[in-house]
């Protein structure tokens, strides 16, 4: 028996530290192997030079294509389709928003994005999910609870204390709110089929056709229970507040999430979402001993249904903040954090790999499909940054006599061309952010249009402080055995 155990934690950490391993050993292959292969290293920077320029393409595409079904579900009015559905009313709403020592004004603006809504029932709960350890919680739970009383069909509030074999976070704090929402259905019997829990993160604002919109998606998919819903969280709401650094990482992440609406085989939820209370109860609700939830509770479900299990796309737009604490170092240090703690989801990849070996009845090759996802998007995230820039002028650089060859002389040419070919997106990417931050008020003055142009000359600088190097000091923890303890972004 100890043998097993042994062996089977050998298991699990080596499938935790693959990637981490795959990190290191990609940023770090032009300077061990240059010395005795360098053509090999050469060719290996110019085809992933070449993949990112065919990502590059994909995800322009997909931010244009997005916008495009933004703008046409815009004009749909779902609070009356939805009127015309059969049974839409029995849908019952539960908005859950899990928060730690948010200000006060934060919470408020957030509620106040539900109540203006345009969902024609009144079956709308509040579950204000607070931390038992912040000082202020209980004055704040009274003041919501006062103003907003009116506003909803009832409002739940929990305190979640701090649990034994608990990691601190908002997956564990949404597992004991949304227990406690399951209580309260079985109690005033209705149904968990009927049951729709969105959870919303203290500093997105839901769009005002939210409610209808989701309603009559879910009540149209034949495959509901199985399935997440998910509208973009775009980063605009503080966007004039930012430092210059931090406004184009917000940029870029808001373009970047826009694109993943459109890749339906691949879309998984982030941050804000829906979903059934069936589903969540099923798969036992979120684990209570990660950091990292959003793609967690999806695998979770995965790996116990199957390929049915999907995340569907609604074309509308969540109005988040990006990090600011208001000085700007503060700000710089607070952005480096939360990329750190997204990045701790390569933790994640261990997870699907284990759950992979041990789900016989999935299909291998949905299963492939979604172990490869993952893994890419963890691999790329700290390593795309030291290819793309400076891999290809470290071999002739290495190896004198390689950079008298034709392939030494052409490579870091070649390298800097596919780059500047994969930049032009770019041009895409400026459009669509001043016409995605007009549709959210956040208007740009004629006098910045020159400024917005020009930032992204520093876009390489920004991404290597605020996404690979956060990115890699995370899977270096994780290859050391270090925890991350889970830190609230300040938003103020």
């Amino acid at each position: 028996m100890t043998k097993q155990i042994i062996s089977s934690r050998f298991f699990q950490r080596l499938l935790e530290i693959i990637v981490p391993i795959g990190s290191w050993f990609f940023i770090t292959l032009p300077l061990w192997l240059s010395p005795f292969h360098p053509a090999i290293v050469a060719y290996f920077i110019i085809a992933f030079d070449l993949y990112f320029f065919y990502k590059s393409i994909i995800t322009a595409y997909s931010a244009v294509l997005s916008y495009s079904e933004i703008l046409f579900h815009s004009k749909i009015n779902y609070h009356k389709k939805l009127e015309k559905l059969k049974n839409s009313s029995f849908l019952n709403h539960f908005v859950v928003v899990p928060n730690f020592k948010e200000p006060l004004h934060k919470l408020d603006s957030t509620i106040n994005s539900f109540v203006e809504n345009n969902y024609p029932f009144k079956k709308i709960y509040l579950v204000l999910a607070f931390e038992k350890r912040e000082v202020e919680v209980l004055e704040k739970a009274k003041f919501l609870t006062k103003k907003y009383q009116g506003f909803f069909k009832d409002i739940l509030v929990t305190y979640h204390p701090d649990l034994p074999h608990e990691e601190p976070g908002k997956a564990s704090n949404q597992t004991y709110s949304v227990k406690i929402v399951d209580k309260y259905v079985v109690n005033n019997h209705l149904r968990r089929e009927e049951t729709l829990i969105t959870i919303c993160d203290a500093d997105s604002y839901l769009p005002k056709n939210y409610f209808s919109y989701l309603s009559f998606s879910y009540l149209k998919d034949k495959d509901r229970i199985y399935h997440f819903y998910w509208a973009p969280v775009l980063l605009y709401n503080n966007f004039w507040k930012l430092p210059l650094f931090v406004r184009i990482q917000a940029t870029l992440s808001s373009i970047l999430r826009l694109a993943f609406l459109s890749q339906r085989n691949n879309l998984i939820q982030v941050s804000t979402y829906s979903t059934s209370l069936w589903l969540l109860k099923k798969v036992n609700f979120w684990d209570v001993d990660i950091i990292p939830e959003d793609w967690h509770i999806y695998f979770q479900a995965f790996f116990t249904f199957g390929e049915k299990v999907k995340t569907i796309p609604l074309f509308t737009i969540v109005n988040g903040d990006a990090v600011y604490s208001g000085a700007t170092l503060k700000t710089f240090a607070n952005r480096y954090e939360q990329e750190k703690r997204w990045a701790w989801g390569v933790s994640d990849v261990g997870y699907v790999l284990k759950k992979s070996f041990q789900t016989p009845h999935i299909n291998f090759w949905v299963k492939l499909r979604k172990v490869i996802f993952v893994a890419e998007t963890h691999l790329f995230w700290p390593v795309s940054f030291f290819i793309l820039t400076i891999s290809a002028s470290i071999p002739p650089l290495i190896n004198p006599i390689f950079k008298r060859t034709v392939l030494g002389f052409l490579l870091p040419k070649l390298s800097g061309l596919i780059l500047t070919l994969s930049m032009t997106m770019l041009i895409l990417y400026i459009y669509l952010d001043i016409k995605i931050r007009a549709r959210v008020n956040m208007k740009t003055p004629f006098f910045n249009l020159p400024l917005l142009m020009v930032q992204w000359y520093l876009l390489p600088v920004v991404s290597f402080f605020f996404s690979s190097l956060p990115a890699l000091d995370a899977h270096t923890r994780i290859l050391l055995g270090k925890k991350l303890k889970y830190k609230v972004t300040e938003k103020v």
